[in-house]
């Protein structure tokens, strides 16, 4: 299940502090107020965590083909 992050709208919240995570599943129906104050919340853009940063050879081993760009609109395998 992915994690979302949410902030209020307006004010602020002592339980929450304005700002909050939580794990909620795909098909779950959007969150639009906050659950510990009920005040209208929004959808945060967020990193996301990578185990570590996959190099050129790391993705082709794991099979992944590897193109790179020769002008515009034109690929070549590396």
């Amino acid at each position: 299940m992915p994690l979302y992050e949410y902030e209020l709208c307006e004010g602020d919240c002592k339980v929450c502090g304005g700002h909050f995570t939580l794990r909620r599943p795909l098909d779950a129906k959007e969150l639009t107020q906050c659950p510990a104050c009920k005040k209208p919340v929004r959808k945060v853009w967020s990193t996301f965590n990578s185990p570590k940063t996959l190099s050129i050879s790391d993705a082709k081993k794991a099979g992944f083909t590897v193109l790179k760009r020769v002008n515009k609109g034109e690929y070549e395998r590396q």
